[in-house]
């Protein structure tokens, strides 16, 4: 790559921005960024306008030859591209409340990412994110896709199987936020800790804990179980794990899966917060208008603290040390979205998993992990299942696929539920849903 790089953010006017912004500028001695081109919809004007503002004032407040670019053009944005980064919403976010309140009135767990939630939010992002691909193959073939936008490992599937873009990579905040977890728990700083990761996105364990290279595993889980403690997620109800549990599972479970261990709790949960405080993307809605009113501040030229509220922290540091390991060939190791490759024995080597890799300037090189536990992997399996089912029936738009992936998602109740929620959810969804038409 040649010097000034040029980076094109589509979703640009997301909270999650300055967030991005900040992790450049901090880089900046190592990515020497000439561009970064903020492209949204019409309809995210006001969101972008203001972000972009913000981005301009952090660039200024940095003192660095970074341009800011705003532009509903994507095609414009791409030309040349080097890295792309996607984290876009399809319907924003009264688009996720409907995924999230329409299953509730099936018995079933409402979320954006996992169970019939998880599954539209799914048949509505995998088209848009192949014209992307289409796109980037005509006017930056040489460019990298990094995908941050959710469900993150059923969109790098997508990418893998259906398009021809090689350099995709899919990334989440989980991972960074279980390795911080471990550290705080062990009283250590996070570099002196190595964590085996396996499995798919949010659905991904910690499988092995290492502290200056000893085998600490055993010691986590017990500290876990004695102390109590939990490593979870902001954006997701912290419920207990029963201690025998989690001590003869052996490893730390992502907080998403919950929904599949605690399904009834977390059920119960989600009724009970959706009755008193709304559902998940009613209060990212209200901390949503904070943060956008705190943006619009003309002396604001920073991030300000109250973005990770939004659930989006480290965001920064894994897409910004992602693309730096990348553009610098660091040859570090990141837990990250890629094709398998044979590091998962029970995955097909074709399909999309989240493993440990070198990140290396030809892309991740995953570790290998070997067979899943016998404990893990028909549910990991499963769900590998669903996700590429769900694809299939996002591609084609043909409504038997669509209900067979919803069936045969684990937290779908019955075949005559998942008919009864498919059925409303794509007259809720149908604006963005033309492939079903």
């Amino acid at each position: 790559m040649v010097e000034g790089i040029k980076i094109v953010t589509i979703g640009g006017g997301s909270s999650y921005t300055p967030e991005l912004i900040e992790g450049f500028i901090n880089r900046y001695d190592e990515l020497p960024i000439k561009e970064i081109w903020l492209v949204d919809i019409e309809k995210g004007r006001e969101k972008l306008n203001i972000i972009g503002e913000l981005a301009k004032r952090m660039v200024e407040q940095a003192k660095l030859p970074i341009n800011i670019h705003l532009t509903f053009d994507r095609e414009e944005a791409l030309k040349n591209a080097d890295f792309v980064t996607t984290q876009f919403r399809i319907g924003q976010l009264d688009a996720r409340e409907k995924d999230e309140k329409i299953p509730l009135k099936y018995n079933t767990i409402g979320q954006e990412t996992n169970g019939p939630g998880g599954l539209f939010k799914g048949l509505r992002t995998v088209p848009v994110i192949l014209e992307i691909c289409s796109d980037m193959e005509r006017l930056c073939p040489d460019a990298w896709l990094i995908n941050f936008t959710n469900p993150a490992g059923m969109i790098t599937e997508a990418v893998l199987r259906y398009s021809n873009i090689k350099k995709v990579v899919g990334l989440c905040n989980g991972p960074i936020g279980i390795e911080k977890g471990i550290a705080e728990l062990l009283e250590v700083d996070k570099d002196e800790i190595f964590v085996e990761f396996t499995g798919l996105n949010h659905m991904v364990f910690a499988k092995k804990i290492y502290l200056r290279g000893k085998d600490v595993t055993k010691e986590v889980m017990e500290k876990m179980v004695s102390q109590e403690e939990s490593i979870g997620l902001k954006n997701i109800e912290e419920i207990g794990w029963e201690p025998e549990f989690l001590k003869k599972l052996g490893m730390i479970p992502i907080g998403y899966l919950r929904y599949y261990y605690q399904t009834s709790r977390m059920l119960a949960e989600q009724k009970k917060s959706c009755e008193h405080e709304g559902t998940r993307a009613e209060v990212v809605k209200k901390v949503e208008k904070d943060l956008f009113e705190l943006y619009k501040d003309p002396n604001l030229s920073v991030k300000p603290k109250e973005l990770e509220q939004r659930g989006g922290a480290y965001y920064s540091e894994a897409a910004c040390n992602l693309i730096n390991s990348i553009y610098n060939d660091k040859r570090d190791i990141q837990t990250v979205n890629t094709r398998n490759n044979g590091a998962i024995l029970d995955i097909d080597p074709n399909s999309a998993v989240e493993v440990n890799c070198v990140i290396t300037s030809h892309g991740p090189i995953p570790l290998t992990t070997g067979e899943l536990p016998i404990s893990i992997k028909g549910l990991v399996q499963q769900i590998k299942s669903f996700e590429r089912t769900a694809i299939e029936a996002a591609v084609t738009g043909d409504y038997d696929t669509a209900l067979l992936a919803m069936t045969i998602n684990p937290l779908v109740n019955s075949d005559t539920d998942a008919k009864h929620m498919l059925d409303e959810l794509l007259e809720a969804h149908k604006e963005f849903l033309p492939q079903f038409k």
